[in-house]
């Protein structure tokens, strides 16, 4: 008998997946270069030089078995160390090899994270609009995921629509910012004050609430934009991150988690990472790709072209009517449609070969998301696209 449950999830396949299928086939019949693919968030631009050197000189000049074979559960020590260093560095911490947990990507280290802090029928709350994966994340994990309503007018954090559902069931935060799909990110006033109020339940209900912050966009942030360090505010942090997005090595699948120091169980967390990997069969990331990052562990790709994007699109879909709050990082931006149905919108939109998201599945009914990793010149020739758009529903309204 074969598992009902993943049987069922086929009829459940990811939207943004679809689309971007949609656009390859469509790219076969008029060309890749006229097909304007807002759907998935594959960065655009190049892996850094200094990256591709190393990898090739780790490839060409060490001993294969130190490159080639089995990490250590936890990760490589020293590339733990490395990772330590630099949080320490960069935000002022106090982060040592101890608390670190080297995972295949984001993904990785969110699915170590929940089963180490969560159990069978625990809660995880999450925010709206919030990355779609997170429901199979979390609700493969054995705990059951919470949504907080959106606050569209800004989307920070809904805190009234919060505190309603933090009950002693609740054992997990799970925040992301940058955020995926909205773009915005929280400011120090919100962490703080998420941090004083999870502080205060802790105390309420006798137990942790751990606060998972997924951070694969942390250094992906506009000029000016308040961008703080999420557990320096709270001591049960867990921080999952990947290079995937800040190096552009979406392909390469390596991140990390990071566990407050100041939490008291840190070590021992990070240590039962290790023993989780043996339930999901997720060990061990590539030895190669783990040395290689280590060595350019503060550089990020040339990452100014997200904000070259974001800031013509924005002001030209603004200029069209669209209302938009003002992303603050990631290559990610969140339009309300202009027809109450989003998917029906995004469905009239491919109509000018424009590859929209509808965000229904993001928790945001109304909204949708582009993904504008593209270069700079197709979103310049998209925007003939939106104004066509535009103008239908503008000629609708007319009559």
């Amino acid at each position: 008998m074969i598992a009902e449950e993943y049987k069922k999830m086929l009829g459940q396949k990811s939207v943004i997946r679809e689309i971007a299928e949609y656009g390859s086939e469509r790219a076969k019949d008029i060309g890749y270069e006229n097909v304007f693919d807002y759907s998935l968030g594959n960065p655009s631009v190049p892996v850094p030089q200094e990256f591709t050197t190393k990898l090739v000189e780790l490839a060409t000049s060490s001993e294969p078995g130190a490159i080639h074979g089995y990490s250590p559960s936890l990760g490589i020590e020293s590339v733990r160390e490395k990772v330590a260093q630099s949080l320490s560095r960069r935000f002022d911490m106090n982060y040592k090899k101890e608390h670190i947990f080297m995972a295949s990507g984001a993904a990785g280290a969110l699915a170590h994270a929940l089963r180490a802090v969560t159990t069978k029928g625990d809660e995880v709350v999450t925010f709206a609009p919030f990355f779609p994966e997170y429901t199979p994340y979390v609700n493969k994990s054995g705990a059951i995921l919470r949504v907080v309503p959106a606050k569209t007018d800004d989307f920070q954090i809904n805190f009234a629509e919060f505190e309603k559902m933090v009950t002693p069931k609740v054992m997990a935060v799970l925040i992301n910012t940058p955020n995926n799909p909205s773009g915005v990110v929280y400011s120090t006033e919100t962490i703080k004050k998420l941090a004083s109020f999870l502080q205060e339940k802790e105390r309420e209900f006798g137990h942790e609430i751990f606060l998972i912050s997924d951070e694969p966009y942390r250094e992906i942030v506009f000029e000016n934009v308040d961008a703080p360090f999420v557990a320096k505010y709270y001591p049960n942090t867990i921080t999952c991150y990947s290079f995937s997005k800040s190096l552009s090595l979406a392909g390469e699948r390596i991140g990390y988690i990071a566990v407050n120091p100041e939490c008291k169980e840190a070590e021992l967390i990070i240590n039962m990472c290790g023993q989780i990997s043996r339930g999901i069969g997720h060990n061990c990331p590539p030895s190669i790709i783990q040395l290689a990052v280590a060595e350019v562990i503060d550089m990020t790709a040339d990452l100014s072209v997200y904000e070259t994007n974001m800031t013509i699109l924005y002001n030209e879909l603004t200029n069209l009517g669209f209302t938009c709050a003002k992303p603050g990082g990631t290559f990610y931006m969140f339009p309300k449609a202009l027809e109450e149905d989003a998917v029906a919108f995004c469905k009239r939109a491919l109509k000018y070969d424009l590859l929209l998201v509808p965000a229904d599945s993001f928790g945001c009914p109304g909204y949708f998301r582009m993904a504008y990793c593209i270069p700079t010149e197709k979103v310049k020739r998209s925007l003939v696209a939106f104004r066509k758009l535009a103008k239908d529903y503008q000629l609708e309204c007319k009559s």
